[in-house]
């Protein structure tokens, strides 16, 4: 921190102390505000300056100062609130002398005042306030960098979001979108009776994913607890207990690397449903999202990177098997040999165990080969049961699952598959889990009594899915970084 800066700061807390010393607070909480800078503009749309001076539409509005430009005694103040921003014109004949004065004084960019007065139009044609009252109403310490967008370390936007918010307009609609999104996915499951629920984010047994957890100890009952990788083995209870379509929108906690795809903690739906199969859910999928882009763009292409992704239905299909052969340029027939499947992973340079499954093996060359080169949208289908130890398996290809996950722009969006409801066969799938466990991997699925137990007592035929929302956001904001899409994504500590 430059002492230039350290100079800007005591400066401005000189200010707030001469605030004080005149008998004022530059911190009050008793200004009410009438208008938003958005109901001033639709006050004054279609009219011209003679209007608004006949029509005298007083308005009063607060926000951030965000740009100042003084003329001796008058000046103009852009005004930012949660709806847009608004030009304000202060004069020293319109308030007293002593007021602007003041103004002048104690104000700063980065301010939060309070201005009223009638609306008018520039020589330029631009709505303004003509201030005749102006307030204080917080006095900013610090200043906002002046060329914000051109800093070349973006963890700072990403470790300050509080300022990266003030001062990118783009930054602020993205997590509008965010909320818009999160919305509809809300009422468009509510619409199809689907009951929002609430599940613990704190387990006995972390399940649902293959994911390592963070681990947390509950004192008072000296027992060890996992932050949640998935809520799926309690939403299955709810469907054991008759509640046969129901979601939640959950954060869970991963305990991995983070990149541009990954963060520690983000951001899932997931719903399930009775009666149902992950061919239902396809076609429940292609509705969801296509409906989505139409209600944020007015159509179903959208750009994504430079590309565009069109999520009319139907999309394709395509399973893994498929996608190797496709991607990497090898016959689709030789991925079933597991001699070859471990001559391509080592040529490709992934590490290869000993023990290592076929089936874990080609999902391995999946994700190095085929994913990232999915514009999408697609459904990949037919995993290897030996990766998807809660899905069901095929009637006709019992070593592969009725399962799919949804691909755009090289990214899985969304996993969804028919329920594995056999508790014995649920049981021996955890036991497999278990000894890879044992062999060191540390993602492998633990053994959870408790929903074995409840499977027992009868689970009706069902598909589940589960939704990134944050890789969702990604998509239909054009963002790059899963850390564009997060308000406060997890950074390394400073310093």
């Amino acid at each position: 921190m430059t002492e230039e800066w350290n100079d800007l700061v005591r400066e401005r807390m000189r200010k707030a102390d001469e605030v004080r010393r005149r008998g004022g607070n530059p911190y009050p909480n008793d200004q009410r505000v009438g208008w938003t800078t958005a109901d001033a503009k639709r006050s004054a749309e279609g009219k011209e300056a003679k209007d608004l001076e006949r029509e005298g539409i007083r308005v009063d509005i607060a926000g951030r100062v965000v740009a100042a430009r003084h003329f001796g005694k008058a000046a103009f103040l852009v005004i930012a609130d949660r709806t847009g921003r608004l030009q304000a014109y202060l004069k020293q004949d319109e308030i007293t002398e002593e007021e602007y004065r003041r103004f002048r004084e104690t104000t700063d960019v980065g301010d939060i005042v309070w201005v009223e007065g009638p609306l008018f139009l520039t020589r330029t044609g631009e709505l303004t306030v003509q201030a005749e009252r102006f307030r204080l109403l917080t006095k900013s310490l610090r200043p906002l960098p002046e060329k914000w967008h051109g800093l070349s370390d973006v963890e700072t936007r990403y470790r300050q979001r509080y300022v990266d918010l003030i001062v990118n307009d783009g930054v602020r609609e993205v997590f509008r979108r965010r909320s818009q999104i999160i919305s509809f996915l809300r009422d468009f499951l509510a619409s199809r009776d689907f009951l929002e629920v609430e599940t613990p984010m704190m387990q006995p047994v972390a399940g649902g994913a293959a994911a390592r957890p963070f681990t947390t100890h509950h004192n008072a009952l000296d027992m060890d607890l996992f932050l949640r990788i998935a809520p799926e083995l309690y939403l299955k209870r709810l469907l054991v207990g008759g509640i046969e379509r129901v979601f939640e929108i959950n954060r869970n906690f991963r305990n991995e690397g983070i990149s541009t795809q990954h963060n520690p903690e983000f951001t899932m739906l997931e719903f399930y449903q009775a009666y149902a199969t992950y061919e239902d859910f396809i076609r429940l999928t292609e509705e969801m999202l296509s409906s989505l882009a139409l209600s944020l763009f007015g159509k179903t292409a959208v750009t994504v990177q430079g590309k565009t992704v069109d999520f009319a239905p139907p999309w394709e299909r395509v399973t893994v098997a498929g996608a190797v052969a496709r991607y990497g340029n090898v016959p689709e027939e030789r991925l079933s040999d597991p001699g070859f499947l471990r001559e391509m992973a080592r040529g490709l340079g992934l590490p290869v165990k000993e023990d290592e499954t076929a089936g874990a093996l080609l999902v391995a060359l999946y994700e190095e080969v085929a994913e990232p080169k999915i514009g999408g949208p697609v459904f990949v289908t037919e995993y290897p049961i030996e990766v998807s130890p809660l899905s069901r398996a095929n009637e006709s290809r019992p070593h592969v699952v009725d399962r799919f996950e949804l691909i755009v722009g090289g990214r899985e969006i969304a996993n969804a598959f028919s329920e594995l409801t056999d508790p014995l066969e649920q049981r021996r799938r955890f036991e497999e889990q278990r000894k890879a466990r044992e062999r060191g991997d540390e993602e492998a699925h633990a053994m959870d009594e408790d929903f074995l137990r409840a499977l027992e007592y009868g689970m009706p035929p069902a598909a589940g899915e589960g939704i990134g929302i944050d890789r969702l956001v990604m998509i239909f904001t054009d963002s790059p970084s899963i850390r564009d899409v997060i308000l406060f994504p997890q950074l390394r500590r400073e310093g």
